[in-house]
């Protein structure tokens, strides 16, 4: 290419596009009917994937980070250590009580050996003490999403609702980003699926008085 031809294709200027969010955030009745059908399956199957979304719903994990942890790193109080999460940092998140009683109900069938908090039920119903993996995740909530009859979602739509839900709940942008485990704010305003709702609500708190 000639230096001209190169100024003149340089010269023209950029088209910006607006893209629309990928992803989107569960209602509290897609995360009931999930629950609820977890809560129907009496096998340890029903009681480890109650767990999984409690942690998955309640504190924001990541695929690759929930299928890391062990018991050891799960506390009573509902705080959990997350090891060597994206960009291999550390940080600790924490479960509501609903949540730790879910969890707590799974380790009584778990039991107390070490290893993986979350581990494998083979076909017979009997728990292996063999991690699951980042697809075995996403299997679990697909079958689990089917049988709630609830619309399409993908195991990182759960951290868009948990970013999404603690925003709606007042929770400053810095303290979900440290909870999510994003490096700067505008990664977690990206997770932001409140829609337009969010918009309504913040005009009519400026509402115009005199009349």
């Amino acid at each position: 290419m000639s230096p001209v031809d190169y100024a003149r294709a340089v010269d023209i200027t950029s088209v910006k596009a607006s893209k629309e969010l990928r992803g989107r955030a569960l209602s509290q009745n897609e995360i009931d009917s999930l629950m609820k059908v977890c809560f129907s399956d009496r096998t340890p199957a029903g009681f480890r994937d109650a767990a999984l979304i409690a942690i998955l719903r309640g504190a924001g994990l990541r695929r690759a980070e929930v299928v890391k942890l062990d018991l050891k790193d799960f506390k009573s109080d509902g705080e959990i250590k997350i090891r060597s999460g994206k960009g291999r940092v550390d940080r600790t998140v924490y479960l509501s009580p609903g949540a730790i009683a879910l969890v707590n109900d799974w380790i009584e069938i778990r039991t107390l050996a070490p290893g993986a908090l979350l581990c494998q039920v083979n076909k017979s119903g009997r728990v292996v003490q063999q991690r699951l993996t980042p697809q075995a995740v996403l299997f679990i909530l697909q079958k689990r999403g089917e049988e709630a009859g609830i619309e399409h979602f993908s195991p990182h739509d759960m951290r868009r609702t948990f970013v999404s839900d603690l925003l709606t709940a007042g929770t400053d942008i810095a303290t979900v980003q440290s909870l999510a485990g994003h490096s700067n704010p505008a990664i977690t305003a990206r997770y932001d699926r409140r829609g337009e709702e969010r918009k309504r609500r913040a005009a009519v708190q400026l509402e115009i008085l005199g009349r």
